[in-house]
């Protein structure tokens, strides 16, 4: 009995020598110590190349006494690994009866048990990473030496402690730590030492003092704002090619421009465009639809402008929404009923940017964005591998992420290049990134610090910042009799294409417009109709843009449901003789009551579903009623059913007005300019000598009015717009300047506001004041009565045209504008 147990014991010990997955695993074992000591030191042996890991060091081994002597260590080690490996291979094939060898195999076995087998696995791994530092450290001391010899002594790395510099030390610490974090600081030649370190902060970026030993003297290779960022693939970029004296990054070489010619040919535009995409492929189709209206534009506003000189702009177009890294949600859905309006405005800018003949080049990925901006091989921690390529960049808020993962430090530097196309807007207070933390405002959109005027909207609705807009089709003068003799009187288009749209709460309403007339909708449908669309509706399915072209033009009502907030469709509707009735909202929506406008940045309150077609454009082409009012609502549209109306598109909403309104931004925005400090007390008078300075008010009253006007015989300082626009106001309390100035048939201007912060204006408007502040608040310039205290704008981010507060009236800087035009002043061209 007992000689059977010790057989079956033998038995099972023998198989698990002999079972084949247990050697390959013993062998495993080996291997991975192998690959892991390889992974560790390999990269010590040879040059550093493009792409190699960022732990691996760009020099070459030193046969010093120490290294060799430890790799001879290694090198035993593995040899005796190697030794046990190949003992128990050969006991797996012993056919040996031979108890002494019966009693090896058994001790061989006990000594790699699992407990102590992973205990033995992690000790191997421990010595090979201890001894991969140390090796890496005997490097590095033999590169510091081989440095020291090369480029003078190790004093001239010496950290230098310059007041000019104070981050210098700090980066060169996070540098010594977290070098190997990203693979572009080796690109630009980073190798672990301080002397590379300080070269990089010095000449790469700029948080260290220029070394005195380093070569200055030498031009860069990339002394043009607009010659080609080098490859992403091949050999290491030096020191010297991307070196730049402080002297050019302060004040840049500004490099004459070429003059803009008008385009009417949009064949190579629509070849940029590039495919693949539905959302791409509506765009293009927008584009040929509109060929002969943008041509018939650019001839009207060559022949506007006359001979003036316009600088042809360098421009890259990166539309983050429709990258495959933001998601690109919308291209599944154009041909589903999805939202269209951000590829209508993107179709329009490219347009527009072409046609006013600048040069563009247009990403759709995150691969085209690098490639043109010159992003160095790595995570994004470097700066751009040369000056900016352009002038300007239109992007939005996906794309601005992007950049910000992808050009570094490069970002904060040319931020003042961007333009932000923002659908919906963004107040300054939302904006600025400290002050939004501190009290409230913070959301996932604002935050980036830019000049609130470098986001441009789809309507003119945030005066904060600029409006971009885009086009409707207009009509011509056959076009327009044609829709006149063929309107249907009773005849209803419903603006909801999808299903969803009609749920809930839109019975009562719908049963009232069906008792007057015939109602049309155009809700998407794979197979069976919508059971959400009542059975009265003659419903067409989602149709391509002529054929709704068509539709509304024989149509006399088009009905919004309240949602989509300010899309292109009640515009296209109007320009095509329809009259639009939409809902009145009560109380408004806006970020503290809607889960739509939640976490936008902006407070804006909304009043309708299209407050534009509300507030600029207006009975008789559009209503606003209370739909819940069944008797209003009734009223409306018998109202409607009498009136007889003209097609009708705002001039700022032509092709035209498109091209006048982008064409004076070109030209007359800069963000990259410091605006020079304004001093009222240096201001001199009209007619008089050198160095006399100004006695009178610089603001005086404006004939039949409330506001107070640029004094007409004191020197104004260059500004655009220019301050001949300017109607200085003060607001009421708790009224907003957008508010103050609308009431007034003005607009607020956000680049006048400081030209009014200061005591000659409180003067000017007879403020009493006991106490001026400056303080950092969204709200000043402003005064309380009934305190008598003042407070002025210490931050010029901050100046908004949009905050309000109960206890303070605002000092608003309204501006007059052009008829049709209301991004432009009178004098803006």
């Amino acid at each position: 009995m007992i000689t059977g147990c010790i057989d079956g014991e033998i038995m099972v010990r023998r198989c698990l020598v002999t079972f084949k997955p247990f050697r390959i695993f013993v062998v495993g074992v080996g291997f991975f110590s192998l690959c892991f000591l390889m992974t560790s030191l390999g990269g010590q042996f040879s040059a550093k190349r493009l792409g190699d890991s960022p732990f691996t060091i760009r020099t070459e081994v030193l046969g010093g006494m120490e290294s060799r002597g430890v790799l001879r260590k290694i090198s035993d080690m593995l040899e005796v690994i190697l030794k046990r490996m190949d003992s128990l291979s050969k006991l797996d094939n012993s056919s040996s009866t031979d108890a002494r060898r019966l009693d090896e195999l058994s001790s061989a076995i006990n000594r790699f048990q699992p407990a102590g087998l992973v205990e033995r696995i992690q000790a191997i791994a421990q010595n090979v990473s201890n001894m991969a530092v140390r090796v890496e450290q005997i490097l590095q001391s033999s590169m510091v030496h081989t440095r020291v010899v090369r480029d003078g002594t190790s004093s001239q790395c010496d950290i230098p402690r310059d007041n000019r510099y104070p981050e210098c030390p700090g980066k060169v610490d996070w540098m010594r730590a977290r070098w190997t974090s990203d693979p572009c600081y080796a690109f630009y030649g980073v190798d672990g030492s301080d002397c590379s370190f300080l070269i990089y902060l010095s000449e790469v970026e700029w948080f260290c003092p220029p070394l005195p030993w380093r070569n200055h003297s030498s031009p860069p290779t990339q002394h043009s704002q607009y010659t080609k960022s080098p490859k992403r693939q091949g050999t290491k970029v030096q020191f010297h090619e991307f070196h730049m004296s402080q002297v050019q990054k302060n004040n840049p070489i500004r490099i004459p421009q070429n003059q803009a010619a008008f385009r009417t040919d949009l064949s190579m535009l629509l070849d940029q465009i590039g495919g693949g995409k539905e959302s791409l492929s509506f765009m293009k189709r927008r584009i040929r639809r509109l060929t002969q209206q943008w041509a018939t534009a650019a001839s009207r506003l060559e022949a506007k402008l006359g001979q003036r000189w316009r600088d042809q702009k360098k421009i890259l177009i990166h539309v983050g929404f429709l990258t495959e890294e933001s998601g690109d949600v919308f291209s599944p859905k154009v041909l589903k009923g999805g939202p269209l309006g951000e590829m209508v405005q993107w179709a329009d800018i490219l347009t527009a940017l072409h046609v006013l003949g600048h040069n563009l080049k247009i990403s759709m990925s995150v691969k085209d964005l690098q490639g043109f901006l010159g992003v160095p091989p790595g995570r994004g921690s470097c700066p751009l591998t040369g000056p900016l390529p352009f002038d300007l960049i239109y992007t939005d808020y996906h794309g601005l992420q992007q950049m910000k993962q992808h050009m570094g430090l490069s970002l904060k530097k040319h931020k003042c290049h961007i333009r932000v196309i923002d659908t919906f807007g963004t107040e300054p207070a939302y904006n600025h990134e400290e002050y939004a933390t501190l009290h409230g405002y913070r959301t996932n959109w604002g935050y980036w610090n830019l000049n609130s005027r470098q986001y441009m909207t789809m309507f003119p609705h945030t005066p904060d910042n600029s409006f971009m807009g885009f086009v409707s089709e207009e009509l011509n003068a056959t076009e327009k009799r044609s829709i006149q003799q063929n309107k249907v009187n009773n005849m209803a288009v419903v603006y909801g294409k999808e299903a969803s749209m009609w749920k809930q709460g839109k019975e009562s309403f719908l049963e009232i417009l069906h008792r007057y007339m015939e109602v049309h909708g155009t809700v998407y449908y794979e197979t069976q109709r919508p059971p959400e669309v009542p059975a009265y509706v003659k419903n067409h399915g989602l149709l391509p843009q002529h054929e709704l072209q068509q539709l509304l033009r024989k149509a006399k009502l088009f009905i919004g449901f309240g949602f989509p907030y300010e899309g292109p469709a009640p515009l296209e509707a109007v320009a095509n003789g329809c009259i639009f009735l939409q809902p009145k909202f009560q109380p408004p929506h806006s970020s503290l009551n809607h889960e739509f406008f939640r976490g936008k940045p902006t407070s804006r309150e909304v009043f309708s579903q299209h407050p534009y077609a509300e507030q600029y454009i207006g009975r008789p082409h559009v209503m606003t009623v209370d739909y819940n009012n069944s008797l209003e609502f009734e009223s409306a549209i018998k109202e409607i059913m009498r009136s007889k109306v003209q097609p009708y598109l705002p001039y700022e909403y032509t092709c035209e007005g498109m091209l006048e309104r982008v064409h004076a931004y070109i030209q007359n925005q800069d963000f990259c300019a410091a605006d020079p400090p304004f001093i009222p007390a240096n201001l001199s008078r009209k007619g008089s000598g050198p160095g006399s300075r100004t006695t009178g008010p610089l603001f005086v009253p404006l004939q039949n009015s409330t506001a107070l006007v640029w004094a007409s015989d004191v020197r104004a300082p260059t500004a655009w717009p220019p301050l001949s626009s300017l109607r200085l106001l003060a607001s009421q309390e708790g009224q907003s300047c957008v508010e103050a100035c609308g009431l007034t048939g003005f607009i607020c201007e956000p680049a006048h506001f400081r030209f009014i912060n200061n005591k000659e204006a409180l003067r000017g408007l007879e403020v009493q004041c006991e106490v001026v502040d400056s303080e950092i608040n969204h709200i000043l310039p402003a005064f309380s009565v009934m305190r008598r205290e003042c407070g002025l704008q210490r931050d010029p981010l901050l100046f908004s045209c949009a905050g309000h507060s109960p206890k303070y009236r605002r000092l608003c800087p309204c501006r007059d504008f052009r008829r049709g035009q209301v991004a432009l002043c009178r004098d803006c061209l």
